[in-house]
């Protein structure tokens, strides 16, 4: 199963492969190099099928915790001082996609969508510290009945060069429905109240959808 947003460029590739290959039977003589060229073509086509797969997913939905926005691993885990939206000291979980992740980004919580901002920037690498406040992004804030406002953020990365979001501010977003989509490597920053207990470590693997990056903490 593939994301709605990589049909287009999938099909296109398919098409540029079929030409290609077509192409190299009648104008190379070396059946090696015909070999290698077509190879290579097909590498390349299966590289975008999966950069641009959506793996159907068993989604276990609950207040209680917040769930990781994308497939990655967890580069960051910080208090840090929001300017954009909430002027004050958030924890900070930061969660780093490599091109060979899923790109889908998903609602880490459910309730209503209260903020949603494009933001144009810079294209520095996603682990950089500055990303989060330089380079291309979108920010969206959904009111949770557990955690209150919870903000999570699509950075754009040195590769990627679109960003898609599709939070609209008055509607309802269902905790790991798609909220977005990030093309060619990038990030997601999720900010959270203070007194969240995490329950992920610097490093870890995650799954969009799966994995718990917090919970309540109760105590």
């Amino acid at each position: 199963m593939f994301h709605k947003e990589g049909h287009i460029l999938i099909l296109a590739a398919l098409a540029t492969l079929i030409v290609l290959a077509l192409s190299s039977h009648f104008f190379l003589e070396n059946e090696l190099h015909k070999k290698i060229l077509v190879s290579v073509f097909i590498i390349f086509f299966i590289l975008i099928l999966q950069f641009f797969r959506n793996p159907k997913r068993s989604f276990q939905l609950n207040d209680q915790n917040v769930l990781s926005p994308v497939d990655g691993k967890v580069v960051v885990i910080e208090e840090v001082f929001d300017k954009e939206y909430f002027n004050e000291k958030r924890l900070q979980i930061s969660v780093f996609m490599s091109p060979i992740n899923v790109h889908v980004t998903r609602y880490p919580v459910g309730g209503k969508i209260v903020y949603s901002k494009y933001h144009p920037g810079k294209y520095l690498v996603a682990w950089h510290p500055k990303s989060s406040e330089e380079n291309e992004r979108t920010t969206v804030v959904v009111k949770n009945s557990v955690f209150g406002d919870v903000l999570h953020k699509q950075i754009a990365g040195a590769l990627a060069k679109r960003i898609v979001n599709y939070a609209v501010v008055g509607e309802s977003a269902v905790q790991a429905d798609d909220s977005g989509f990030i093309k060619f490597g990038s990030r997601v920053d999720v900010l959270l109240p203070l007194d969240a207990k995490v329950n992920v470590q610097l490093n870890q693997k995650v799954k969009g959808g799966i994995t718990i990056l917090a919970q309540k903490n109760d105590s």
